[in-house]
């Protein structure tokens, strides 16, 4: 049966797997028409029906409506053009249902509250410019009017969460928590205070001069205290304290006196507020960055250690 030879619909079954049904609804919808008719008024279909239903099946089971595939096989458009419009819908149908399944799973496993599950399908079904602006919002509050220096630039990006389109379900939970901690005002104004004392630190140090943050003074000179078990109230710990704020001092040119270290443990204990630890591991999750170094004990230990020698009040 080749060349001029006409198909029975029945002939056509045999040859493509389809059904005499599911080819004769394809032949009333135009799909695959017949080439002529038997004296007794049956269809009869050239080898070209073949390739056609082959074609048909395919598109079908990729997903593509008829009437898109009408037009495919009557070459009204590319294939190449409909693979690529289809294959676009399919990316975005696939993000939507790894977002769905992120947040079930997330729900699942934090044994959510109905009014929780809600947020976070709210929240995690954003689009990137939605939560973008959500983001914006909350480092517009924290560096708004500060100088935008480069360094404060470098700062906001460092602080910006990019989720990924295809997202892992620890990824959108965390997406979710950072979002929930970005509109706390509370929180955004401990983070503003901290910008702010930074900013004061950095307008005020010698520019000739390396300047090293407090943070990573405290890091650098109570971490080895910490880590060798020295108990900050003792006099060992004061070798430790007198480095810390001796630099202090000198970094920013002013006396190593009660004034410098009560502006010291403000500093740090602006800095020590656990929701800041939090977000910058939230944000490391979603960005798929290194987990970050926790400074909550070295700060405990050190601001421990500066109390224990401050005059009392």
């Amino acid at each position: 049966m080749d060349g001029d030879t006409l198909y029975s619909i029945g002939d056509l079954a045999r040859r493509t797997g389809l059904t005499v049904k599911a080819i004769r609804f394809y032949s009333d919808l135009g799909i695959v028409p017949p080439t002529d008719r038997s004296p007794a008024g049956y269809r009869r279909y050239g080898i070209d029906a073949v390739a056609r239903l082959d074609l048909v099946r395919t598109l079908r089971d990729l997903g593509l409506d008829l009437s898109t595939i009408r037009k495919v096989v009557d070459r009204e458009i590319s294939l190449p053009e409909v693979a690529a419009a289809h294959a676009e819908a399919l990316a975005v149908q696939i993000r939507t249902l790894r977002l769905r399944r992120a947040v079930l799973t997330a729900v699942a496993e934090r044994g959510s509250s109905p009014e929780e599950m809600e947020l976070m399908h709210k929240l995690a079904k954003l689009s990137e410019d939605e939560r973008r602006r959500l983001i914006g919002d909350f480092l517009d509050t924290v560096f708004g009017g500060l100088d935008a220096t480069a360094r404060f630039a470098g700062i906001r990006s460092s602080m910006t969460p990019e989720l990924p389109d295809n997202p892992e379900a620890e990824q959108v939970e965390a997406w979710v928590e950072l979002a929930e901690l970005s509109q706390d005002p509370d929180f955004r104004a401990s983070v503003r205070r901290m910008v702010e004392h930074h900013a004061a630190e950095h307008a005020q140090g010698d520019t000739t001069t390396l300047r090293r943050d407090s943070t990573a003074m405290v890091r650098d000179h109570a971490g080895p205290a910490l880590a060798a078990g020295i108990d900050p109230a003792s006099p060992q710990a004061d070798p430790v304290v007198a480095a810390v704020t001796a630099r202090y001092a000198y970094v920013f040119d002013c006396p190593d006196d009660v004034d410098l270290r009560r502006r010291l443990l403000t500093r740090l204990e602006t800095a020590n507020d656990p929701r800041r630890e939090l977000y910058f591991r939230l944000l490391a999750v979603i960005n798929g960055w290194p987990a970050p170094e926790s400074l909550v004990p070295v700060f405990d230990w050190f601001i421990r250690a500066l109390r224990a020698r401050m005059p009392e009040e």
